[in-house]
């Protein structure tokens, strides 16, 4: 196994092998570096040498990252952030913010729920920064088990062997189209196979509800068809309201955007449209101040103020 002089790897010289990575060009990132083009030229070579590969393929137009190169910038932009989030934490301590928490949420707890018990948090507690991350549902348990969040809220469905969880609210998917829709017009529920002739708007793979709706659509023996993804619920609604196909969306979180949009909205016969999601940490948690904000967010008084504050 080839060992590296990671000694030689000091962050000018990473920060701006990822710049040339982003920019295409030697030129433009000793610039943005602060180097002389000729020093800039040394450095990358100096890399090179010490990994033993080629990290950028030189041609008129510029550079293109090798394999080699994109392997070097992936795991260089983490250590570089890494490092600034170090600095910042720094800062935060001589400003009198002692710990900073790692919450990773999916879109759903975000949109829904997460906003107004952030806020009343950090006003109990000042000396404690939550750095929040929005992903879906599979990557929020991913990024939690491999320690690069504290705490994670999702939709229940991923795996969460290993994990200790409790129970953070519930929420309700209901169809969103357009207001002519044929489907529209009415608040009866109806069942998701009823909607199968239709094309689909969704969220990214790994959102909890697409999976739903994969299962069901497959346990219909019926194909999904899937016409678009995208990122965000707001993106969604967009998409319904151009006439490119209907949606599920959680409940609390689209009717304010499905009400602005003059959109349609009906409910879902299935039992998977009742939701549960989960608060989770590592199994074993033993941290005060992580517990602390496990505590607040499951705790009923806090339950009682969102479903208030959404009526």
């Amino acid at each position: 196994m080839t060992s590296y002089n990671l000694a030689r790897f000091d962050l000018v010289s990473i920060r701006l092998a990822v710049a040339c990575a982003q920019t295409g060009s030697l030129t433009a990132a000793a610039r943005d570096s602060h180097l002389a083009l000729a020093a800039a030229s040394r450095r990358i070579r100096e890399l090179e040498a010490a990994l033993g590969d080629a990290l950028f393929e030189r041609h008129a137009r510029g550079l293109l990252p090798t394999a080699a190169g994109r392997v070097f910038v992936k795991h260089g932009l983490t250590l570089l952030q890494t490092m600034e989030q170090l600095g910042a934490e720094l800062a935060d301590l001589r400003q009198g913010i002692a710990r900073h928490i790692r919450l990773c949420a999916s879109s759903a707890a975000i949109s829904q729920f997460l906003p107004p018990l952030l806020a009343r948090y950090g006003e109990m507690h000042p000396q404690v920064h939550v750095d929040l991350e929005e992903q879906v549902s599979e990557a929020v348990v991913t990024t939690l088990r491999e320690g690069r969040a504290d705490v994670a809220v999702f939709v229940e469905g991923p795996d969460t062997a290993g994990l200790a969880t409790r129970l953070f609210r519930k929420d309700e998917l209901v169809l969103v189209l357009p207001a002519t829709h044929r489907l529209a017009g009415l608040k009866t529920p109806l069942a998701f196979v009823d909607t199968l002739d239709e094309e689909w708007i969704s969220l990214t793979a790994g959102a909890a509800m697409l999976q739903k709706q994969q299962q069901a659509a497959l346990a219909a023996n019926r194909p999904l068809k899937l016409r678009m993804q995208v990122r965000s619920f707001d993106a969604v609604c967009h998409m319904v309201a151009s006439g490119l196909g209907i949606a599920v969306l959680p409940k609390g979180a689209s009717l304010p955007i499905v009400k602005t949009m003059k959109l349609g909205w009906r409910p879902l016969a299935d039992a998977w449209a009742q939701r549960r999601l989960l608060v989770a940490t590592s199994a074993g948690e033993s941290d005060a101040v992580i517990t602390s904000l496990v505590d607040f967010l499951t705790e009923p008084s806090q339950n009682a103020k969102t479903k208030h504050r959404n009526k």
